[in-house]
């Protein structure tokens, strides 16, 4: 598979939650590589401070950050961040929702209800409300792909996966359900993508005993990640990707 064509995203505009850390930031890294405007979006602004710096002195994008933390996102505010969006770059081409906290790992039975509760609005309540409020931007859009973060315990429930595992199976009904509401128009396509186990500082909590040098890294699972963000998956919709399996993983 040759890889991804060096102006892959040039002109386009890509949101990436929990671009600070992990994933997301080598995501928007990429992603600005491959020349979109991207929107860091989370909670650190040191963090995302950072990855803006990194656009920046490697490129000739236009970067813009925007703290917030997910937790308390409600409506209005995600009507503020899609007026915002609009006002600074007129366009929206893409979203990656990559952001989530893991919560607890215990028995259903023993699971704190506010934990349960911040997970939900973390994982599930704060990707439905930006996803809502940008629409009608990404609708203007002619080719806009939104990527939904699922995980292997939302296609599957494990025990003492908790409320990070039922947020996960809440985002593929999430993700099937817009997939088939948009499917008729052909402009946005919706997808899941579970990036499996990689070397991240949530994996690390879920998994402390492990080695993490064992594991790829996310710069190993770039070429799906700007697959399903590229126009090269144009047409590709409702469907769920694992990183673990995309031709060329480690």
């Amino acid at each position: 598979m040759n890889g991804p064509a060096a102006d892959l995203l040039a002109g386009r505009v890509v949101l990436v939650t929990g671009a600070g850390d992990g994933i997301g930031r080598v995501a928007a890294l990429s992603y600005a590589q491959h020349g979109a405007d991207v929107v860091l979006l989370g909670r650190t602004r040191s963090k995302l401070e950072a990855v803006f710096d990194a656009i920046k002195a490697n490129g000739k994008t236009q970067p813009l950050i925007v703290p917030a933390d997910l937790l308390h996102l409600d409506e209005a505010a995600a009507d503020a961040f899609a007026a915002g969006v609009r006002d600074e770059y007129g366009r929206l081409d893409g979203v990656l929702h990559n952001a989530g906290i893991l919560g607890r790992r215990t028995l259903l039975v023993h699971y704190p209800v506010q934990a349960w509760f911040d997970v939900m609005q973390a994982n599930v309540n704060a990707a439905f409300l930006l996803t809502r409020a940008l629409l009608p931007l990404l609708n203007e859009a002619d080719d806009a792909s939104i990527v939904f973060t699922s995980s292997g315990v939302g296609r599957r429930g494990r025990a003492y996966w908790g409320a990070y595992a039922v947020s996960k199976f809440a985002t593929e009904g999430m993700m099937e359900t817009l997939a088939d509401e948009v499917a008729q128009t052909g402009r946005i396509r919706v997808n899941s993508l579970n990036p499996g186990a990689t070397r991240t500082a949530m994996r690390a909590a879920a998994y402390p005993t492990e080695d993490p040098n064992e594991l790829p890294s996310p710069q190993q699972h770039m070429a799906l990640y700007l697959y399903l963000m590229g126009p090269d998956s144009k047409g590709v919709n409702g469907q769920r990707f694992d990183a673990a399996t995309w031709p060329g993983s480690p």
